[in-house]
């Protein structure tokens, strides 16, 4: 079992930054890459970013360039930098948790809510 929890929500206004935390616990060395979601009302919940064990990182086109996330080993947390922030960007952020064999999320968080004001 993996427990994960998200910090760092808000509100801010557009081309503000903000940066959420996903702090890990329990078999966490059954972890294989862990991600960062959002859904805004009425959307499918997306990928925004990824990181997997080695390090490497994926982005969703919308946030290239504005998101950046890292991981944090020591604490066994995963940051989402977020910067020059836009009124859609405005969702629910959920951080995700892989331990399948086929890399599928199955552990999430409770999601943190992030509101950028135009």
């Amino acid at each position: 079992q993996v427990q994960l929890v998200e910090s760092g929500g808000g509100s801010v206004q557009a081309g503000g930054s903000l940066r959420l935390s996903c702090a890990a616990s329990g078999s966490i060395f059954s972890i294989s890459s862990m991600g960062w979601y959002r859904q805004a009302p009425g959307k499918q919940r997306d990928l925004v970013a990824r990181i997997i064990s080695g390090g490497s990182t994926t982005y969703a086109d919308s946030v290239q360039g504005r998101f950046t996330i890292s991981r944090d080993s020591a604490k066994n947390t995963v940051n989402l930098q977020m910067n020059s922030l836009k009124p859609e960007d405005t969702a629910v952020y959920y951080c995700a948790a892989a331990t399948r064999s086929d890399g599928s999320y199955d552990y999430w968080g409770q999601g943190t809510q992030v509101t950028v004001s135009s």
